[in-house]
């Protein structure tokens, strides 16, 4: 295997929170980066279904608690503690009652909170891997006829809430934070022209999401079409199995993933693919 570099490649960085970070690692290996912000976490101006969750959790009224991200577990206590004024009693009845957790990130949080985690999904940590986890300990919790809360991340995860529906649970879904496009378009603007116009040779996707919002400006600038055919020339890094489900039903092939679903990986062998496919930039 050669050694990663993307020996001068031009690299989309649609990631918000982490931006300069990964911007800095795809440097690192060789790349040049493009940042382009696709979305902003935002709390929910309304949160009816947390506080009521909250409210029939402290009640005893839940079995299951699946808890989906670590932002969105911190969101989900920070609305308690604004709507009720104290925590304790929502964390209590938390660790009273049996939590699962689909990845390293709310586990953190759990484990700060001092809340123990009955069930962790393993890598890559999508719906396949928590329903299976949640069917290997069927016989200490049977789902069917369990009251099962799930944890949502901005949008509902229809093949989650229809697989624990299948398996018999009643599910109540608790959305607290969803994803919007940046306020600031004009860098997503510019890298779905640079993709349309061929000036771009690798793109790193880490959210489903943002496939969704690089899809949609595209549509609102009347150049979906012409994004689309530039992204088949592109290498597509996808950081993991959820991220690339979504772009191949958007019909976007995907190049490849990383062996863990995680952003330091993702970008070192996103440039050991381009080492080894012996990719070069394009004279511009």
């Amino acid at each position: 295997m050669p050694s990663p570099s993307f020996n001068g490649l031009r690299v989309l960085v649609l990631e918000s929170r982490r931006a300069r970070e990964l911007a800095s690692i795809v440097t690192s290996y060789g790349g040049q980066p493009l940042v382009a912000p696709s979305m902003r976490e935002v709390p929910l101006e309304s949160n009816p279904e947390a506080v009521a969750f909250a409210d029939a959790l402290v009640r005893g009224e839940f079995d299951l608690v699946i808890l989906l991200t670590g932002v969105g577990t911190r969101a989900l206590v920070d609305v308690v503690e604004r709507v009720g004024g104290s925590r304790d009693p929502f964390l209590e009845a938390l660790r009273r009652t049996k939590v699962a957790a689909r990845g390293p990130k709310p586990v953190a949080v759990l484990r700060e909170l001092q809340v123990p985690v009955w069930v962790t999904a393993p890598e890559p940590n999508t719906w396949r891997e928590l329903l299976a986890a949640l069917d290997a300990k069927s016989a200490e919790l049977p789902l069917a006829g369990a009251r099962v809360a799930v944890q949502e991340y901005g949008a509902s995860n229809p093949d989650l809430l229809s697989g624990l529906e299948s398996r018999g649970a009643r599910v109540t879904r608790v959305p607290v934070y969803q994803w919007m496009l940046p306020e600031d378009l004009e860098p997503l603007r510019a890298a779905v022209r640079a993709v349309a116009a061929g000036e771009l040779d690798v793109a790193l996707f880490t959210t489903a999401t943002q496939v969704v919002h690089l899809l949609k400006v595209a549509g609102t600038m009347q150049m979906e079409d012409a994004m689309r055919e530039g992204l088949r020339r592109l290498v597509i890094a996808s950081i993991g199995p959820t991220t690339s489900e979504e772009l191949r039903q958007q019909g976007i092939e995907v190049s490849m993933e990383p062996s863990h679903p995680k952003m330091g990986f993702l970008v070192r062998e996103a440039a050991e693919f381009v080492a080894a496919s012996a990719r070069l930039p394009p004279e511009r």
